[in-house]
This record gives structure tokens, sequence and C-alpha cells, in this order.
């Protein structure tokens, strides 16, 4: 019997998922029914096993419905920024090869101006637009109770945040589903059961919370979806939910950490028991903080869309390593220098994971050859360092480089420090055109107050850069934004921040 189908049967009024805002609850019954006439209208439309379904919506209570129809049928599933422009959405589609796409009305406006006739079945939920037909009633079309093929389990096919460039998808064999999705369930932090409860603070078109609303699913707990993350929401939202286990980024625990200490408290959070992060560095001060307010029940994962390895390791293991994303949870590490050389501990290099499963960039037979070495290791291009225990120790991606006068200069330090100055609400550290040192650090800072961006600001954040780090690492000019280009998991898109400098 079908996963959900078991679930379903042993509990079946029990609740699957729930949107937080509104309060929308979906029970087991109500996800086997939904997924199952959505599987039959994909069916129905002519795709099948190995066929790309797309998603492109916002955080929505059929979301979890139509993945795993995808899912039950031996599909693959591409979940799309809601934030992108018809063109970036056009590419995805196109480059994937998509055959049915699933939208809502939120999405109208840059979903009807794609022009792509190879789709055989364009879906609009909460309602209707030009070119596509209603959710409900294209349901309506096929019946619930029909049967399924005996298929291999679909999966995700993902494309990559697009922080150096074009989205890239990483697409796999199914076969290989078992060794790349969510794998180590006997690691203590990832065994979920039917009293998992299990909040989705990010949006679901990125890596990190498909696969983990997925397993959870799989394991018969309940996903709480926020419609977008705000920190009082969130904190709300572990109490009303009794909540075990959620996901976070660095930038969340900034945001939720500078909430004022009566609002802090104000919040039941005694539930949980794994605050899991991951997808952008955690500055040492930063998670030392969220340690000492909610206990050592965080767990760092270093990992990425491609996963080509994973790292981790809980809160004990990071007091005695603080500043480390862990050892290996899945393949082994090598740090290799420029000429190739495995390097010894201590030594900055870039990071290659071997024994995982192979992936390619579809579509992209150069950059799948770039991200294997000769003796096929692969890297997803982050710099970094074991210590003597094998612990990793990341300091940036080796495209953010900064060569001045001759010195490679990673700014991830940079920005840890500047992050954690009082009137910072985010920082992006690049280098920038300079004709004498070929290039020059800049920070471009995004102040709590922007009453306060001012050239004295300036002078005192390189004065407290200064202070704290080689002044080689420290930035010589500062700018002030309203805000910098991220995604929503937190990931700087420093290529737009370098086209804006570039040629200054």
């Amino acid at each position: 019997m079908p996963i959900l189908s078991r679930h379903a049967a042993r509990r079946p009024d029990a609740t699957a998922c729930v949107m937080h805002e509104t309060g929308e609850r979906i029970t087991w019954r109500e996800l086997e029914a939904g997924s199952r006439r959505c599987a039959q209208l994909l069916l129905a439309s002519g795709l099948r096993v190995g066929d790309v379904v797309a998603v492109f919506m916002e955080n929505h209570r059929r979301y979890l419905e139509i993945l795993w129809a995808a899912r039950r049928i031996g599909l693959y599933y591409t979940t799309i920024s809601a934030h992108l422009k018809p063109d970036e959405v056009g590419y995805i589609l196109r480059d994937s090869g998509a055959r049915a796409l699933f939208t809502s009305a939120a999405m109208a406006g840059v979903a009807t101006a794609l022009d792509l006739p190879e789709l055989r079945l364009r879906v609009m939920l909460d309602g209707a637009a030009a070119g596509f037909e209603d959710y409900d009633s294209a349901l309506s079309r096929v019946r619930a109770d029909g049967p399924l093929p005996d298929a291999p389990e679909g999966t995700d096919f993902l494309y990559s945040s697009g922080t150096t460039g074009r989205p890239k998808g990483i697409r796999r064999p199914l076969a290989q589903l078992a060794a790349h999705d969510l794998q180590r369930s006997d690691l203590w932090w990832k065994r979920f059961d039917e009293h998992s409860v299990y909040l989705s603070t990010a949006p679901m078109y990125h890596a990190a919370p498909v696969r983990w609303n997925m397993n959870v699913l799989r394991a018969g707990g309940t996903c709480v979806l926020l419609a977008r993350f705000d920190p009082e929401r969130a904190l709300e939202a572990i109490e009303q939910h009794r909540v075990t286990h959620a996901q976070w980024v660095p930038t969340m625990f900034i945001r939720m950490l500078r909430l004022p200490e009566q609002v802090r408290s104000r919040s039941d959070l005694s539930s949980m028991k794994v605050a899991i992060h991951a997808a952008a560095p955690c500055p040492v001060e930063v998670k030392r903080a969220m340690i000492d307010w909610w206990g050592p029940i965080l767990v760092e994962y270093y990992s990425g869309t491609e996963a080509v390895g994973r790292t981790s390791l809980d809160s004990q293991e990071w007091l005695a390593h603080p500043g480390s994303v862990g050892r290996p949870e899945l393949g082994e590490i090598h740090v290799v220098g420029d000429d190739g050389r495995e390097l010894p501990s201590g030594e900055i290099g870039t990071v290659y994971f071997s024994g995982v499963p192979p992936f390619e960039y579809h579509n992209d037979p150069e950059r799948t050859r770039e991200a294997y070495d000769h003796r096929g290791w692969a890297t997803i291009g982050d710099v970094g360092y074991l210590d003597a225990e094998g612990y990793l120790y990341l300091t940036d991606r080796r495209s953010h480089m900064i060569i001045s006068g001759g010195v490679n200069i990673y700014p991830q330090e940079t920005e840890n420090v500047l992050a954690t100055h009082p009137k910072v609400a985010d920082v992006a550290v690049i280098g920038v055109p300079d004709e004498e040192y070929g290039e020059q650090v800049k920070a471009v800072v995004v102040p709590l107050d922007a009453a306060d961006a001012s050239d004295a600001l300036a002078g005192e954040l390189i004065a407290w850069c200064r202070a704290r780090i080689s002044p080689v690492k420290c930035p010589r000019s500062i700018d002030f934004a309203d805000s910098l280009p991220r995604t929503e998991t937190g990931k700087l898109l420093k290529r737009l921040l370098k086209d804006r400098y570039a040629g200054r």
C-alpha cells in the first residue's frame, strides 16, 4: 500500500498539513484523495514516468498535494520561485522540459505572459485565467478512485538559486531516489514519526522545504506552513501548533534575536526538540545567542541542491568546534588546493566530496565537468578547511573571492564581523574595481535604522571591523542600501551586487 494510503487508512481525520495564517487544515484523508485525483489528471493529460511537472506558486494549502501526485506516479516535480519574471520562469520550464504547469491566481500576471505551447496541462488554483484551466474543474474531469500505475517513486528536479548565473537544473535517475532524499534516517534529529510537528518557515520552491516537508509526511508527521516568514509569527506558530521540529536560516535567527525581550519571551517554545538550520553561514555570535535562548537543540547541516555530500553537527559538537558545519554525514570530505593536491587539516582549499551518487547539471555538460575533478570527487564551489578531528569550516565560495593586490580575500569572515554590529540589519562584502590593486573590498550595508546611514556610521563600521580582523580583509569603503538581493532562504545573490558595481 502506498505510504500516503497507509497514513490515511490509519489516521484519516488527523492533520497532515496546516497553513498557519489562515488555519486551513488538510487531513490525511483529504491529502490522499486530492493527490490521487491530481495524479489521475496528470495521467489523463498524457504524462508518463520520467516526465516533469512544474509548480509555480506561493506557499499554498494544495502545494504538497500536487507534489505527492507527481511522486506517486513516477514524475519529476520542479518548483519555481514565485518571485521570478516571465522570461526566468519560461527558461526553467523550457530547460526542464516540463509537460504540466500548476500555478495560482496570485501568479496570474506572470503565468499568462508565458508562451509555452509544449505544455500538455496548464492549471490555475483559486481561479482561472486565459490559457489556464481552473484546478477544481480540471480535477472533476477524472475519477478519484481510478487505478494508478505501478511506477518508481517520483522525486524533485530542482534548480539552483542562480547565485552565480542562470539557475542550473539538478536531475538524478529515479533509481537514485533513496540515495539522495534526506538519507541517514538513523540520525536522531531526522527521526520523524506521527507525533512530529514540523514548522516550514521558508517558501516551498526551495530545496530544503520541499525535501523536509515531503519526508515529514512520509513519516506520518504534521507540516505547518508559513505563508511567509515573520519573526513574531514564527514564534507564535511554535506555541500554537506545539511544533517539535523547524528549519531556519541565519537571517531568521538574527531577526528573532532582535525582537524586544518581552516579545521573545511571550511564546512558549518548550515543545521544540530540534531547530535545524542551513543554507548560509551562521555567525558564531548569532548561533551562540540562539543556543543560549533555545538551549542545545540547534542542529546545523551543510549541503546543496546538488546533494554532492553533507555534513552536520549538533549543539554540543558546535560548542566544542564553534564555527564548524560538522563532520561528514554523507560522503567523504576532501579539501583540495589549486594544484589538485589534497590538503592537510588546517589548510584552506576547495571542498570536494567523494562516495556519493553522481549528479549532472541538466543540459549543461560543461558545468557538470567543472563540478568534478579527475578522481571523480564533486564540488559546489565552496572553500574551507578541516580541523584535526575532521570537522569542516567554510570560509566562502570560490566565486566570491576578492583578489586585492595579489592577496586572496574571502568576504564571508568580514560579513560575519559586520553583521554583529548593533546598527547593521544586513551586509554584503564584494570586490569592486580598483586601478591600483585590481579589486578593493567594499561593504554594502542595510542599517537597522535608515536614519543612521551616514559617513559617521561608515567610519564606525570600518573601525569595528579593523578591531576584530586583519585590516586587509576590512572594507575600504561602505555604501548603504535599503535592502540586499537575497533569496528567501537567505542566500545572497552577489552577482547582482557585483553587476551593479562593474565598470565603476
